[in-house]
């Protein structure tokens, strides 16, 4: 690859005051200094982001140029934005940060796996965002720094605000990824997690070019070394259910699938915090100490101990911390091929199964799909559960036709012999607003027998509308739970509600029309 174009970077680099990779102690006297942020009891960095607590997928862009214009799946997910626009407002922020008093530059990779890593740098306006980036990205030896040569960088002015009838873009905020010169652009938005997401963007672009599936999924690994893989789209519980104690953590989000195995994109986590408890999320909990990063979080103003119940300033409140402030993890962040695949998926109208097996044809139909319901908070303006199918489950950060990743998966699980399941984290007895949520303990104990392979043989039922194969017992779960016809109290409503969800998935399913007919008859029963 070809170091990152840097005539515009060079001129941030000869800033007076560029500080280069700070210590976790540097940056957070920066943020107290200049009152980025607040101390809060367990040591961590409290900071809040003002009107956008979500992610602007409206207002992120990919510039068409001759690199990228073959390759790129382009339409409403993929917005293309021309290189002269890119250009233009690229020499503005660059201007804007050279008169800021001092600036931040993160220098580590993206990729545990030595072999398929990405070296980058994260120039930032905040030295909060620069801590939250040397938290969730990995960062290098000593030794690895001497010869760090980024190959892609992020510019990140959240105070710099484009205007759209001068600028080009959608609004204020704007992402911007350019393959050609090699950087991401952020402006207008104080939200950390578009840093994280921009690179993982990038990475969901150049890892398949090198035979390397990426993929938006939590990893663990048991004690005899079976890896598993969590599926899901933000909210559906891929960081909490990969947090096992009787396993240990390869990552919480992203993830790639190599000749090799399997590796962790990033170097820390991101996870929601939303009602966090000690009792329910350990080691969640206890890793959010010195050094961590707490977004939008409401605070005791006394006491300074985080509220996590407190949803006034936005229910998609966060933690980033490095991996290392969880006790079992590997180190580095590789394993072997996956056992198991879990498709995670947060279901509002509680008609899917908590937990059903699926075959070949059934898990390609429901990777394509990516069903869940978006929750509130994760994107601006989502204030309730919306019924949504994100290909892959992860839309948003591929920049190539969902029918590659899904190629790459297939031929995967073929050739691995993964086994794969749909597990429901969604709502059980009614839809949102009726029913309640599915209770943790019993999707922690559906997955262990999952894992543990005791699914594998056990009886099952055929859910008469969707066509999934429920097991019909699970230890530690009621049987009628399984079944989400008898947790319903309205069975008329059930069956309304059940195959209104099931055309959804049909009509969402027309645009592959290019996928196989195995793939294809592999959905709900129900055609309507």
């Amino acid at each position: 690859m070809k170091t990152v174009e840097r005539s515009l970077i060079k001129e941030l680099n000869e800033h007076n005051n560029m500080h280069i990779n700070l210590s976790v102690a540097q940056l957070v006297e920066k943020i107290l200094r200049y009152q980025e942020g607040s101390l809060t009891s367990t040591g961590a960095i409290r900071a809040t982001t003002g009107k956008y607590t979500g992610r602007s997928p409206e207002d992120k862009f990919i510039v068409k140029d001759e690199v990228c214009a073959d390759f790129v799946d382009w339409g409403k997910v993929n917005r293309p934005i021309e290189e002269k626009v890119f250009d233009n407002l690229y020499r503005k922020v660059i201007d804007y940060l050279k008169e800021k008093d001092e600036l931040y530059q993160f220098q580590g990779f993206a990729g545990a796996d030595k072999n398929y890593r990405l070296p980058i740098q994260v120039i930032n306006e905040y030295a909060w965002h620069n801590l939250f980036s040397r938290q969730l990205f990995i960062t290098p030896t000593d030794e690895e720094l001497e010869n760090h040569q980024a190959e892609f960088t992020v510019v990140s002015a959240p105070n710099f605000k484009a205007d759209p009838a001068v600028d080009g873009t959608n609004s204020e905020t704007f992402i911007l990824i350019s393959f050609k010169k090699r950087v991401v652009l952020i402006g207008g938005t104080e939200y950390a997690g578009e840093i994280k997401k921009s690179i993982f963007s990038v990475m969901n672009y150049l890892l398949p070019k090198r035979d390397v599936l990426s993929m938006h999924c939590s990893a663990n690994v048991g004690l005899e070394g079976d890896v598993a893989l969590f599926f899901g789209l933000s909210g559906t519980g891929k960081t909490t259910l990969s947090a096992d104690p009787y396993r240990r953590l390869i990552g919480d989000d992203e993830h790639g699938w190599s000749p090799n195995g399997v590796f962790n994109i990033e170097g820390g986590c991101y996870a929601k915090c939303i009602n966090l408890s000690e009792e329910k999320e350990p080691q969640i909990f206890n890793a959010i100490r010195y050094g961590s990063v707490l977004e939008n979080v409401v605070l005791n103003e006394k006491s300074r101990i985080p509220d996590y119940d407190d949803t006034t300033l936005t229910e998609n409140t966060r933690a980033a911390y490095p991996l290392e402030n969880i006790d079992n993890i590997v180190s580095p962040s590789v394993a072997g091929h996956p056992n198991t695949i879990i498709f995670l998926t947060a279901d509002a109208s509680g008609t899917l199964p908590p937990i059903s097996k699926l075959t070949k044809e059934q898990a390609m139909y429901h990777f394509l799909s990516g069903y869940t319901s978006k929750l509130a908070g994760t994107e601006r303006g989502v204030t309730e559960p919306q019924a949504t199918f994100s290909a892959c489950f992860g839309s948003p950060f591929l920049p190539l036709a969902p029918a590659k990743y899904a190629e790459m998966l297939g031929e995967k699980i073929d050739m691995y012999n993964s086994n794969v399941f749909l597990v429901n984290t969604g709502w059980t007895g009614g839809s949102y607003g009726v029913g309640n949520r599915m209770k943790l303990s019993y999707t922690r104990a559906m997955i262990h027998s999952a894992l543990e392979g005791e699914l594998n043989s056990m009886e099952t039922v055929k859910d008469e509308i969707f066509g999934l194969e429920i097991p019909m017992h699970v230890p530690g779960v009621p049987d009628e739970v399984l079944i989400p016809k008898k947790t319903w109290n309205d069975q008329t409503a059930y069956e309304e509600t059940a195959k209104s969800l099931a055309l959804k998935f049909h009509e969402n399913f027309k645009k592959f029309n290019n996928a196989s007919d195995p793939i294809k008859e592999a959905g709900p029963v129900y055609q309507g």
